[in-house]
């Protein structure tokens, strides 16, 4: 899928995104971000969707507007509008009831979901499988439970350590992680009523259960563990047949040197040649994504991008900066009311004021900067 187009979906009054290796999508809440990467998610997956559904035994029996609510969660169904909502894939049209009814073979997974209520699929340490959820909860965040609870209690079975742990990420990657998130805590699992949980383990052994963690630990460890999902400690770039990843607000809860090492998996990602779809609130993501596009129109060099993240010159390390630079980013402004913009350019000079404030995640830095300007002005005069 090169193009996803939409009108009368939800907030979404019309809009098409035109998908880059990289691809952010920015706006304030309740503008219909989240919605958006679901039908995508759907719309890909189709049929897997459908299989993981009737895995667990739920039925909709032919019924759109129940296997919307199974899908979307309780209440959603009323975003698809059977007479007005529009639906473009590569500019075709397609008939959203006849999409989802249709027999299809059954074909392997290739999105995988990182939603942004990630914080509730571990619950006091324990991971939560698909069915510890209501059915009327969002199938993307049962889903990614789903996967977590397979890693930890199986995949992860036959050791204690989670983090930081030799194969599962480069060094560098580890060492930021473990300065700017855990602050030189370990990930470990221990017993807890015969299933695995969750725990930060100190100096001298002391555990850290889930609900004394940081915001940004509560909120990036599961993030953490998709990421060993989607990366195998093996020489296989990527998992399975999987060639698109979502993560909604990756930047949640984290200061941004934190942010900065997110981004900065967020690139290795890209690197494995999966293509990659953010929705983020932060100024600071858009930041990094502004600089390697200047690099990119100016003649800037691996160097530069590794500049941005203090990577030192290890060959693995300049092949993925180069890499970086190869690749296409866009970015999509939901707008109140409706429409969604193109700003890819991210230009601070344009036009467009919803583009030169980065689709407001630079307005209110910007107008303050102003504020500020004029009072020194006036003192100065005075």
């Amino acid at each position: 899928m090169k193009s996803l187009k939409v009108s009368q979906f939800g907030p979404i009054q019309e809009g098409q995104v035109e998908f880059g290796n990289l691809t952010l999508l920015v706006g304030p809440q309740a503008t219909g971000k989240s919605l958006f990467l679901q039908l995508f998610k759907l719309l890909v997956d189709i049929s897997a969707v459908k299989a993981e559904l009737r895995r667990f035994n739920l039925r909709w029996n032919s019924e759109i507007t129940s296997f919307l609510e199974l899908y979307f969660g309780e209440g959603m169904s009323a975003v698809y509008e059977e007479r007005k909502t529009q639906i473009f894939i590569d500019r075709q049209q397609i008939d959203m009831p006849q999409y989802i009814r249709r027999r299809k073979k059954q074909e392997a997974e290739t999105m995988f979901y990182i939603p942004a209520q990630r914080v509730i699929t571990i619950r006091d340490g324990l991971t939560r499988p698909f069915t510890d959820y209501r059915a009327g909860d969002p199938f993307v965040v049962r889903e990614f439970s789903e996967r977590l609870h397979q890693l930890v209690q199986t995949e992860f079975a036959q050791t204690d350590r989670l983090f930081p742990q030799e194969g599962r990420l480069k060094k560098e990657y580890r060492d930021l992680i473990e300065k700017h998130i855990f602050g030189g805590f370990g990930l470990q699992t221990d017993a807890e009523r015969f299933q695995r949980r969750v725990v930060l383990q100190g100096a001298g052994g002391r555990v850290l259960p889930f609900l004394v963690w940081s915001a940004g630990q509560r909120e990036f460890v599961p993030l953490l563990l998709g990421l060993y999902w989607l990366i195998p400690p093996t020489k296989v770039s990527r998992r399975g047949k999987v060639e698109w990843v979502v993560i909604e607000e990756p930047e949640m809860g984290l200061h941004p040197n934190a942010i900065s090492v997110v981004m900065l998996l967020v690139l290795e990602l890209l690197s494995r040649g999966y293509q990659v779809c953010l929705s983020t609130h932060s100024p600071h993501v858009l930041d990094i994504v502004w600089a390697i596009k200047m690099f990119q129109k100016h003649q800037g060099d691996e160097a530069d991008v590794r500049a941005i993240f203090g990577l030192s010159a290890r060959p693995n390390l300049k092949s993925l900066a180069q890499e970086c630079l190869q690749k296409s980013y866009r970015v999509f402004y939901f707008q109140p009311g409706g429409i969604i913009r193109d700003i890819s350019n991210l230009d601070p000079a344009s036009e467009e004021a919803s583009e030169a404030g980065w689709g407001g995640l630079t307005e209110f830095s910007g107008n303050i900067g102003e504020i500020v300007s004029r009072v020194v002005s006036r003192s100065a005069r005075e």
